[in-house]
């Protein structure tokens, strides 16, 4: 599930790089529904996701995600 503490840019960045859902899921190495419900605040990704997107969209973790005070 997904934690309302946990905030992310993952669309906004996902769409200014020019990327489709299925594209970044397929440089993540992940299914499109995953990133569907990482951007939709549905499911909390593990740090290896986390840092995969990241590494695919050429950012950080924390350029990615952070926390809502």
């Amino acid at each position: 599930m997904g934690d309302p503490r946990l905030g992310s840019r993952l669309k906004e960045i996902r769409t200014e790089a020019g990327l489709t859902q299925a594209e970044l899921a397929d440089q993540a190495g992940v299914s499109r529904k995953t990133i569907n419900t990482v951007e939709n605040g549905v499911f909390v990704p593990s740090t290896l996701l986390a840092l995969s997107l990241a590494r695919a969209l050429g950012t950080t973790v924390e350029g990615l995600f952070y926390l809502v005070e």
